[in-house]
């Protein structure tokens, strides 16, 4: 069987056809998983949201105009779908606000950098939700506070505080990995 062209797959999906819909799912479920594994606690927990957001997915597939990458695309709804499964869950984020004073310079930026892809997965799904949330949207998506404030219904300095304490978590995990 040929592989279908990006364009085939949403032509084919907008018509609601169920093997585009499998070549799609097939295409991009790997990449979409690592994007669900980083926003869950566990396995199961991402296979949930990568369900859901292939549910989403298909269902918004009519919004996909082209502009950009059909991957992109694929990530931001994941993303979103992961980011609304948070905002269920409202008991993440401390009112705890991070002190003006506090000027946090990571220098083990790169050491996140070097560690491998899985390693670094299974340390930010140890953290509180809301850390991993804040992490995942500062650190990988590339988001600003003030976009992740709006996303996360939280203040600039509530994700601030979350993205400090995240990375302190992680590197004492890192600390204790290092020492073991």
């Amino acid at each position: 069987m040929t592989k279908l062209s990006d364009e085939q797959l949403v032509k084919g999906c907008k018509a609601k056809k169920a093997h585009h819909q499998k070549a799609l799912y097939e295409t991009y479920k790997v990449p979409l998983f690592r994007v669900c594994l980083r926003y869950a606690r566990d396995k199961h927990e991402a296979e949930d949201l990568l369900h859901d957001g292939f549910i989403q997915i298909f269902k918004d597939i009519t919004q996909y105009r082209g502009a950009g990458a059909l991957g992109a695309w694929l990530r931001k709804v994941m993303v979103n779908v992961a980011l609304q499964h948070i905002r269920k869950n409202k008991k993440l984020f401390p009112t705890i606000e991070l002190q003006s004073a506090v000027h946090f310079v990571d220098a083990s930026e790169t050491v996140y950098d070097k560690m491998g892809q899985k390693a670094l997965t299974k340390m930010i799904q140890q953290l509180p939700p809301g850390y991993r949330a804040v992490f995942n949207m500062y650190v990988i998506e590339g988001y600003s506070h003030k976009e992740i404030a709006q996303q996360l219904n939280i203040t600039a300095s509530t994700s601030k505080s979350q993205l400090f304490k995240s990375k302190a978590m992680l590197r004492k995990m890192l600390e204790k990995v290092m020492i073991d």
